[in-house]
């Protein structure tokens, strides 16, 4: 009965194509330096069920963000291994996905016919430094506070547009409820929708271009 579903269900969908397409496909001779995307994905879906369970328990609000973390720590069963998980899992997914883009820049691996998988990868590292930066807040104690405070700052420094993006970014003159708010829902909305789908972009164009050889030591 099962095989007759598959059948079925591959004369529709083409599933044994995207199987081979995706799954069975001959991969580049290397190291594991060629490893680097794959961690890089296996971080982000970490940090996404890890995320999940966080925001079952976390209230974005200035009276009750710092509580619901110390609820969560201390509170919660294996609140405080979530947490940390959580949290020592993004600053290891910035690095994992640094390093990566440096060793696709060094092996020159941005180069004809993946132009475009470079850019989408750059794009990739942004996201996940804006996932950083807006998850740094919002356990909103003093040194996440004035960290964000001295942050936004900065960015509001850049000439002509530094006054909008300040307020933008903390939606007034000041960090308060508001801020905590924007960066809330950018840090579970926004930027992870945009990394699902340059994630997706990604991976479709290193299926469609394949991945480039790791360079070789010659005899």
């Amino acid at each position: 009965m099962w095989q007759k579903i598959y059948l079925w269900l591959d004369e529709r969908l083409g599933l044994k194509e995207m199987y081979t397409g995706i799954l069975d496909r001959p991969e580049p001779k290397g190291n594991w330096w060629n490893t680097l995307g794959s961690a890089s994905l296996f971080l982000f879906i970490l940090q996404a069920v890890t995320g999940i369970f966080l925001t079952v328990y976390y209230t974005p609000s200035p009276d009750h963000a710092y509580d619901s973390i110390q609820y969560i720590m201390t509170g919660v069963a294996f609140g405080w291994l979530v947490r940390g998980v959580h949290h020592w899992g993004a600053t290891l997914m910035v690095l994992v996905v640094f390093i990566h883009l440096l060793r696709v820049f060094v092996t020159a691996s941005y180069k004809y016919p993946r132009e475009l998988t470079w850019l989408v990868g750059v794009g990739l590292f942004l996201m996940t430094l804006g996932m950083g930066f807006t998850g740094y807040l919002l356990p909103w104690n003093q040194k996440a506070f004035w960290a964000t405070t001295v942050a936004t700052q900065i960015a509001g420094s850049v000439p002509y547009l530094g006054d909008f993006i300040l307020k933008v970014l903390r939606g007034g003159s000041d960090l308060s409820a508001l801020t905590l708010q924007r960066f809330f829902a950018a840090h579970i909305w926004i930027l992870p929708a945009i990394l699902t789908g340059l994630i997706f972009v990604h991976l479709f164009l290193i299926i469609k271009h394949g991945e480039s050889h790791f360079p070789q030591k010659e005899d």
